[in-house]
């Protein structure tokens, strides 16, 4: 499966939007806890938002305090819940959205960037009489304890969080790889730290990998749909020359 270059989002990053505009087409739980969080949308979610829900590769390269991180998780986050709420059962035990930062140090932006937003959304779903959805993450990296290891062979988590190195180590296992092969999004956070040294080419091999194990994995799959991935790519430069 080949992916078309990222469109890119740099310019005037910063400018507040009108929140209607930028959030229409999100599920209202979601809209709903981001109106009640934040006064305004950035230039950045407003103009990524579109893209990243017509399943285009999009770059965004904006300064600190923009919002990238959220901007790309929010994104996935209401795309499981409006699929989670299709089914009675909601959502498959699969992984379906590998976020990749270099950083270990990964628990403060996960909180602020992820949990606190699904506990939100669920605060939400609760407050509109609608059901309960449970979308899980797990944390793979270097530091992972093995018991915490065995349970997402198990159980797969919906979101991965990782780091270059892990997503090579889970690339060469046979459990890895069919974990991984369900994916339908691949977010890469500060991609400007790694793009042009060693690491960034590691990391490329490995999204290349990632992406013929779902042109693989597609046939074998029972919905057609959900073979369709995407990435967003997450950086702090202001003018980019990474090429992801």
């Amino acid at each position: 499966m080949q992916l078309r270059p990222p469109t890119r989002i740099t310019e005037a990053m910063n400018l507040p939007l009108p929140k209607d505009a930028a959030l229409a087409g999100f599920h209202p739980a979601v809209s709903a806890w981001f109106s009640s969080t934040f006064p305004t949308v950035t230039a950045a979610q407003a103009r990524a938002w579109p893209l990243i829900r017509q399943r285009r590769s999009t770059l965004i390269a904006a300064p600190t305090g923009s919002g990238k991180t959220l901007t790309a998780f929010l994104a996935v986050l209401d795309d499981l819940v409006h699929r989670g709420l299709e089914t009675p059962d909601g959502l498959p035990d699969e992984t379906l959205v590998v976020y990749v930062s270099p950083l270990k140090a990964l628990s403060n932006d996960i909180r602020i960037n992820l949990q606190n937003p699904l506990a939100g959304i669920t605060d939400q779903l609760r407050q509109m009489d609608l059901p309960a959805l449970e979308i899980t993450t797990a944390v793979r990296t270097g530091d992972t304890p093995q018991k915490d290891r065995a349970a997402m062979r198990k159980t797969a988590p919906h979101i991965l969080v990782t780091t270059p190195e892990s997503l090579y180590v889970l690339l060469g296992s046979e459990s890895g790889r069919k974990m991984l092969g369900t994916t339908r999004t691949v977010i890469v956070d500060e991609i400007h730290a790694i793009a042009a040294g060693k690491r960034g080419s590691h990391l490329a091999l490995s999204l290349e990998r990632l992406q013929a194990l779902w042109a693989m994995s597609a046939p074998a799959k029972s919905s057609t749909s959900a073979t369709r991935a995407h990435g967003t790519w997450a950086s702090k430069c202001r003018r980019c020359r990474c090429r992801p």
